[in-house]
C-alpha cells in the first residue's frame, strides 16, 4: 500500500466516532421536561424548649460557685416541684470565669490587668411538651432565681406525617407545572424519569429570644411552624397522540 493509500485510510477510521457520537447522545439525554414542585403545611407547635440559669458574681472563684451552686439547686427543685419530669431538664452550660479591670468602664488600659472578681454561670435547657405551660414555667424558674433566661423554641412532634403530607402537595405541584409545559410545547408526559428532595426538611426547634422578665406573668406568643418541602422531578415527553 502506498502511503498515500495508508494516510487515507486512517483518516477514515479516525472519523467514525464523531459519526457514532451524535447516535450515543441521544440514547443518553431523552427528551424531557425537569421542573421544581413545592409545598408548605402550617400547624400550631405542641413542643416547647427553654433555655434558664443563674449567673453570680462574687469576689473569689469559691464564693462565686458556691453562690451559684445554691441558686440553681433552688432552680431545679422548683422544676421537680412543678411536675416537670427530670428527664426533660438538663445541664447545657456551665462556667465559672475570672472577671478582670480591662473589662470594667472607665479603664484606662495602663499597667497589668487585675483579677477584679469571678463570674459564675449554670445554664438549663427545659423541654415541655405542653406550650400552654411556657409563660408558667418561665415564671417559676425565675420567682426560684433564674436570672439567665436564653432562648425559647417551638417545634411539632407529628412533623414527620405533616412533610410526608407535604411531599405529596409537592409532587401534585410539579405534575402541575409539567402538564402547562408539555401543553404550551404540544407534547404529552411520559413517566417521571427522576425525582429528588431538595434539601433536607428535617423538623427542628424554632427558637426565639425570651422576653425581658417582668413582676407580670410572661406573655408569650406560639404561634404557627411552617414545613416546607422542594421536590425536582423529569418528565419523560413524547410527540402529542
Amino acid at each position: 500500500m502506498s502511503a498515500m493509500a495508508c494516510r487515507i485510510a486512517l483518516a477514515a477510521f479516525a472519523a467514525i466516532p464523531l459519526f457514532a457520537a451524535p447516535a450515543l447522545a441521544d440514547s443518553d439525554f431523552p427528551p424531557a421536561i425537569s421542573v421544581t414542585g413545592e409545598a408548605s403545611i402550617s400547624a400550631p407547635p405542641d413542643l416547647a424548649q427553654i433555655d434558664a440559669g443563674v449567673a453570680s458574681d462574687a469576689k473569689t472563684a469559691r464564693e462565686a460557685s458556691e453562690t451559684n451552686n445554691a441558686a440553681m439547686s433552688k432552680v431545679l427543685a422548683a422544676l421537680k416541684s412543678a411536675g416537670i419530669d427530670e428527664k426533660d431538664y438538663q445541664t447545657s452550660r456551665l462556667s465559672l470565669q475570672p472577671q478582670y479591670a480591662s473589662n470594667r468602664p472607665g479603664y484606662s488600659g495602663s499597667g497589668p490587668s487585675v483579677i477584679t472578681g469571678y463570674h459564675a454561670s449554670n445554664r438549663v435547657t427545659i423541654k415541655l411538651h405542653d406550650v400552654a405551660k411556657v409563660a408558667g414555667v418561665i415564671d417559676t424558674v425565675v420567682a426560684a432565681g433564674a436570672n439567665d433566661i436564653g432562648n425559647i423554641g417551638f417545634s411539632i412532634s407529628q412533623a414527620s406525617k405533616l412533610l410526608d403530607d407535604a411531599r405529596d402537595k409537592a409532587i401534585a405541584d410539579a405534575r402541575r407545572k409539567a402538564d402547562i409545559y408539555a401543553k404550551a410545547a404540544g407534547v404529552t408526559l411520559g413517566a417521571p424519569l427522576s425525582i429528588s428532595e431538595a434539601g433536607a426538611p428535617a423538623p427542628v426547634f424554632r427558637t426565639k429570644m425570651a422576653m425581658p422578665m417582668a413582676a407580670t406573668s410572661v406573655p408569650i406568643a406560639q404561634g404557627e411552624e411552617t414545613l416546607s418541602v422542594s421536590v425536582s422531578v423529569t418528565w419523560a415527553i413524547k410527540p402529542a397522540q
